[in-house]
């Protein structure tokens, strides 16, 4: 009889123990979510470090020279030097 009870109370510690894991706080399901989100942040973080160094040597080339600053002019403000003449070639029309 003893022998049973104590049986059934190490069962029923197991299935505590068990529910725990499984739906309690800190659970299997939390991990698996956080894990998740800890992949999507370190792709963020990848993104955003490629991001960087783009910014890092676009400022260096700022830094180190004219030519870059004109050739920014150039392709995003569209200037064009005194004496240059400006020739805009348009696709055929369809």
């Amino acid at each position: 009889m003893r022998n049973r009870w104590i049986l059934v109370i190490l069962i029923a510690l197991l299935g505590l123990l068990q529910a725990r894991l499984w739906f309690g706080k800190n659970s299997i399901a939390d991990y698996n979510l956080m894990k998740s989100e800890v992949e999507e942040l370190q792709k963020q973080n990848a993104n955003l470090k490629q991001r960087n160094a783009l910014l890092k040597a676009d400022i260096s080339d700022l830094q180190l020279g004219l030519e870059s600053i004109e050739e920014r002019a150039r392709n995003e403000l569209g200037l064009i030097k005194d004496g240059e003449t400006f020739y805009r070639i348009l696709p055929p029309e369809k």
